[in-house]
């Protein structure tokens, strides 16, 4: 690496590390303004407040503005670089204009990777602090209000629950079916279900269990049976901001459950999965963008090509939030919704690449 790709290179890093550091210092002033109220009405503790809550803050909210952020470091510092006449005299040094942008390919590539690292799994940790600590001081008292939920447990076996109460973990008017072959083979009826957090069991109440062979049937009646199911509270919990404590792995592995209980709302973690790779592509599409935008020198300032970059930017986040909102509807495959707006900016790239006088 030469003394110029060196040169660029810090320059780069550190005029975006210095934007997302005066970014994300902003957000927590307004962030806690609009909260203070909530902290005192539920007298949340100041340790909690710093240590649970802010300190788990920083790393959410600067990798969640990270790729607007490389964008607009790279227009910021470029553009100046381009006014002071830095690239006219390296390009005629005989550098050429695809060597000059080696050093951003390498500075965006080194945060893609870093965040790559913390979308995956450094921020879910730290939104598995943030999160309940929301729900506790800042969300009102969360109620299951749910009705008529149905969960498929295992391959034949269906579970079914009229209501649910999460504040004493029961569930009333149950019922459990294992069904093969189109018929259903045996069912479990009972008023109440509850679950018995010392032995992590479910108690069945006042349960009638029906089996269907053939043409003769039989009935059993209880009073109370435990038993072990592939269902827990934590189904019954608050899902708000689910996906964004979940680290890859453990994303994967939900996506595979919800997928196995043919639950709805799958869409929201295949997006979030989709979004933790779509994400460092494009820090290294918007970066490249930015350079192009950037690289001349205006006769007029770099105040038009600074206001360019933020309106690309801002047309990139309108896209990405538009396509995002359809796919959740389900109008749109989560994949494709996730990377539309990386594709149909690497075609902007292109363009300005091959049509931008160098």
């Amino acid at each position: 690496m030469k003394i110029l790709d060196l040169y660029i290179l810090k320059k780069f890093l550190k005029t975006y590390v210095f934007a997302v550091f005066l970014i994300v210092l902003i957000v927590m002033v307004i962030d806690y303004t609009e909260k203070i109220d909530d902290f005192i009405r539920k007298e949340a503790p100041m340790r909690a407040i710093i240590f649970d809550y802010y300190l788990n803050f920083i790393p959410y909210w600067a990798n969640y503005i990270s790729p607007l952020m490389v964008f607009i470091a790279t227009v910021f510092f470029t553009a100046n670089m381009a006014a002071k006449t830095e690239i006219i005299a390296i390009l005629s040094s005989g550098v050429s204009f695809t060597r000059l942008m080696r050093p951003y390919l390498i500075g965006s590539s080194i945060i893609a990777l870093g965040t790559f690292l913390m979308i995956g799994w450094v921020v879910p940790n730290a939104n598995k602090i943030r999160v309940p600590f929301e729900h506790e001081y800042i969300n009102g008292t969360y109620f299951f209000d749910k009705r008529d939920v149905h969960i498929k447990i295992a391959p034949e076996v269906y579970a079914y629950i009229e209501s649910y109460d999460n504040t004493s973990n029961t569930g009333y008017r149950f019922s459990l079916e294992r069904i093969a072959d189109n018929e259903i083979k045996q069912k479990l009826m009972s008023d109440r279900i509850t679950w018995d957090s010392v032995a992590k069991k479910w108690t069945i109440h006042d349960y009638r269990i029906r089996t269907f062979t053939g043409s003769a049937n039989g009935i059993v009646f209880g009073t109370k049976i435990d038993t072990t199911l592939n269902l827990l509270p934590k189904d019954f919990q608050n899902k708000h901001l689910l996906h964004e404590t979940f680290t890859l792995p453990e994303l994967n592995r939900h996506i595979d459950l919800v997928r196995s209980r043919g639950a709805d709302g799958i869409e929201v973690f295949l997006i979030e999965k989709y979004l933790r790779f779509a994400n460092p592509f494009s820090i290294i599409i918007l970066t490249i963008i930015g350079f192009l935008v950037s690289a001349r020198k205006a006769r007029g300032g770099v105040g038009f090509q600074i206001a360019l970059g933020f309106s690309l930017a801002f047309v990139y986040i309108l896209f990405f939030m538009m396509s995002k909102g359809i796919a959740e509807g389900g109008g749109m495959p989560p994949m494709l919704a996730v990377w539309l707006p990386n594709i149909v900016f690497s075609g902007v790239g292109l363009g300005l690449y091959y049509t931008i006088p160098r």
